[in-house]
């Protein structure tokens, strides 16, 4: 059978960068709300490592950033656009997707969006913190023009929208905090982390079996991380470049997978596979 992907390609790889600035930490309560804003280290410090990185590989792509970040950081998203990569929505301020009401869903849309077009940064998708969306988040991003989401899951899809999930495995943070404990068990048989070498293996596996399957894959790492993972992202950057070299991988952005399955859409049949438990998440 002939390949889905461009140029032939065997399969089809996204590299995404999940979380800025202190959103995340206000969110799950770890910042006092009332804390000036500005400085944080994973822009200031870890950004910068992780631009040049992806620039060091000749790779692009997805940073999906927390709307408040328009607000505070709006330089440091327009150099991230302007480095050639995918900015998308991660919600304003890091909040459980899944827990918001309708109106809220709306409401928190239409503000970031708002908010990041102000400073000249369109959207084309959404990765809704913990994974999980609900009922009528497809309508609502394609009402509003976005073209794809990337939700926790197994297989990527059309659904109105393309929908491109990430498996929980193929997310850096997944095998150290204590936090993913329970899932790790879940998935894995065993609550301990791995460490950075279960970082590695995981995305190199997750490379692989997109290879091996001629599917879609997103790997999730974090830009805070990027001090203490340097190394793995280097690794794994390179085995892609590699890879793309060879004829082999298509490495992409979101926006531009999500365009490409829209465009053929006969030639992606079968609804996306998503992760429907209730695990609460800090991602």
């Amino acid at each position: 059978m002939s390949s889905p992907w461009p140029d032939g390609a065997r399969g089809a790889i996204s590299i995404s960068f999940d979380n800025l600035g202190e959103a995340a930490e206000l969110e799950l309560g770890l910042r006092a709300a009332d804390t000036p804003l500005g400085g944080h280290y994973s822009v200031t410090t870890a950004l910068p490592i992780v631009l040049t990185l992806l620039a060091d590989a000749g790779l692009r792509a997805t940073f999906f950033i927390e709307g408040i970040n328009a607000e505070v950081y709006p330089d440091a998203l327009r150099t991230v656009r302007d480095a050639g990569h995918e900015l998308a929505y991660h919600a304003w301020r890091h909040e459980d997707w899944s827990t918001l009401s309708a109106a809220a869903e709306v409401a928190n849309l239409d503000r970031g969006l708002a908010a990041l077009r102000a400073i000249g940064v369109e959207i084309r998708g959404l990765r809704p913190p913990g994974g999980r969306l609900n009922p009528g988040t497809h309508d609502l991003l394609a009402s509003r023009g976005l073209n794809y989401c990337s939700p926790a899951g197994s297989a990527a899809g059309i659904d109105r929208i393309a929908v491109l999930p990430f498996a929980w495995p193929a997310v850096d943070v997944f095998h150290v905090l204590p936090a993913f404990a329970a899932l790790r068990a879940h998935l894995s048989a065993s609550t301990e982390p791995g460490g950075l070498d279960a970082i590695r293996a995981a995305l190199l596996a997750s490379i692989n079996a997109a290879l091996a399957d001629g599917t879609h894959t997103t790997l999730v790492l974090h830009t805070w991380m990027i001090e203490a993972e340097g190394e793995v992202v280097a690794d794994v950057l390179d085995y892609l470049r590699r890879g793309v070299e060879r004829g082999e991988l298509w490495v992409a952005p979101c926006c531009e997978v999500a365009s490409w399955m829209l465009e053929r859409a006969p030639s992606f049949q079968g609804p996306p596979v998503l992760d429907r438990t209730s695990w609460t998440t800090p991602v």
